[in-house]
């Protein structure tokens, strides 16, 4: 049914937020999210056009019209069933997907004008049903009832029919890293009745939820709410296992009895810049500051024994989102920080939302600026960053223009930190210790796009360690895939 009370606002209905000046001092949440009011408007916004390009646009495939009209009739609980039935970390996509680039660029109502904020309804709906477990439980079930009456219910997650039909109760399933593609793949399997152990090498699970993204971006507590719910849906998990030192993924079929593995182990190993001087004190890389504040605490030390050191004035390198979490990081540690780019701002891979968070909170950027020597001080610590000015050429394989030093433009930037954030590699060691599985020159695991089987029987991967690192939205459309291909290969096996 149409949404007859259209909202023709061309703006999205604003988003609250801590004050710039209040929330670079605190790693509390900087969105502050929807009331039910502003949800209702913002939904009203939706024209519910016939062709829904939203849901195309969307790796994980939630029936966005449905639960937005749902929204809109102030329907939340019904709302938040349909986003559950395709998503299984709604929370967490509604924070951190880039649904710029995915379900709202192709949003009708951004042809003329500012598209739905479809990411900010998704977060709405999700703290809504946190707030109000029983009503969203009822409303799961409802969902659920309805959909077994008539699966062509738009309402109803679109599941492949190999996974719908699907008996796995008497199937053993283990799942090798606990990031979105994991955690998706595992709670998909668990619906249909396979027991799913995740294996996790460090003490939280979450991966890259837990230890990339930082509280004042994605809390904490909400990644473990959605992962509670894994467990409440029977999903096991190991924590502490390496897979590759512990178990190799043979041992986890012959040994532990597992009838398939799925390989999410992510892009956790930093990239350097290759630079001289990467080896001073007070050098480190993003993955490192970040997993010492997220998973670690350490911006509540002494409380918690993780020391950290942020400096007084912090160079962070590149132009991703982890950099301006990195950066935005340093900045609340007590940092003077500013961004070094190579290219441009129009260049710059991070999110704009993220990038004008990051200047809000009077984060510097040196753009079209790239590091050539760190130097050190007598004592061995970083006193300063030599970086060159570049200009922009042709575009290069990414299809951005491609940067050029520009000659005798030398300069140095006096800091007593920096942090690198140029991307990351997938860890060699499950292909190290895996015969048989085809990997790429880059340690890439390669797996079938429509399947994500391996050349090895019974083992399937996904997400960064299959593409490299990407957003956690693709990881989980690469975990749903996953699952839906090993449901096929355990009823032919």
């Amino acid at each position: 049914m149409a949404n007859l009370k259209v909202n023709k606002q061309k703006e999205k209905v604003p988003m609250p937020e801590l004050d710039p000046v209040l929330r670079a001092q605190t790693f509390e949440e900087v969105a502050l999210g929807y009331t039910a009011e502003e949800a209702v408007a913002e939904a009203r916004r939706c024209i519910q056009c016939p062709k829904a390009p939203c849901v195309s646009g969307c790796p994980v495939g939630v029936p966005i019209p449905q639960f937005i009209e749902q929204v809109s009739e102030g329907n939340f609980g019904a709302a938040y069933a349909i986003v559950k039935g395709a998503n299984a970390l709604p929370a967490v996509c509604g924070r951190v997907c880039p649904q710029e680039t995915q379900c709202e660029g192709v949003c009708t109502r951004g042809k003329n004008g500012e598209p739905v904020g479809i990411g900010r309804l998704e977060r709405f709906v999700s703290d809504w049903a946190a707030a109000h477990p029983e009503e969203a439980a009822a409303a799961l079930t409802e969902l659920s009832h309805r959909c077994a009456a008539d699966p062509e219910d738009g309402a109803c997650p679109v599941v492949p029919e190999v996974l719908s039909a699907a008996d796995l109760g008497d199937k053993r399933v283990a799942v090798v890293g606990s990031g979105p593609a994991s955690l998706t793949c595992a709670g998909e399997l668990a619906k249909h009745g396979a027991d799913v152990t995740v294996f996790e090498a460090l003490h939280k699970v979450g991966g890259v939820l837990t230890y990339g993204i930082p509280e004042f971006r994605l809390p904490k507590d909400i990644v473990a709410r959605e992962v509670d719910a894994l467990g409440d849906s029977g999903v096991s998990f190991e924590l502490n296992t390496l897979v590759g030192k512990l178990y190799d993924v043979d041992e986890l079929m012959d040994e532990r009895g597992f009838d398939a593995v799925f390989v999410g182990t992510g892009a956790g190993l930093p990239g350097y810049l290759g630079i001289p001087g990467e080896g001073l004190n007070g050098v480190s890389v993003a993955s490192e500051l970040l997993t010492r504040v997220n998973l670690m605490k350490a911006y509540r030390h002494p409380e918690y024994e993780t020391p950290v050191y942020a400096g007084k004035r912090c160079v962070v390198v590149g132009g991703g989102n982890v950099a301006m979490d990195a950066a935005r990081t340093a900045k609340r540690l007590g940092a003077d920080v500013t961004v070094v780019y190579r290219r441009g701002r129009d260049e710059m891979p991070a999110r704009t939302e993220e990038i004008h968070h990051a200047e809000q909170e009077g984060i510097s950027f040196q753009l079209l600026t790239n590091p050539v020597r760190i130097l050190g001080d007598d004592s061995g610590w970083v006193a300063g960053v030599e970086c060159v000015r570049m200009e922009l050429g042709e575009p290069d394989a990414s299809g951005r223009r491609r940067p050029a030093a520009v000659a005798g433009s030398e300069f140095v930037i006096d800091v007593d930190m920096m942090v690198i954030a140029v991307g990351s590699k997938t860890n060699p060691l499950i292909a190290e210790t895996t015969p048989g599985l085809e990997v790429t020159s880059r340690h890439l695991i390669v797996a079938d796009e429509c399947t994500c089987a391996t050349s090895k029987p019974g083992v399937f991967a996904g997400g960064d360690a299959v593409i490299g690192a990407a957003t956690v939205i693709l990881a989980m459309g690469a975990g749903k895939r996953a699952a839906a291909g090993i449901a096929k290969y355990l009823s032919e096996n």
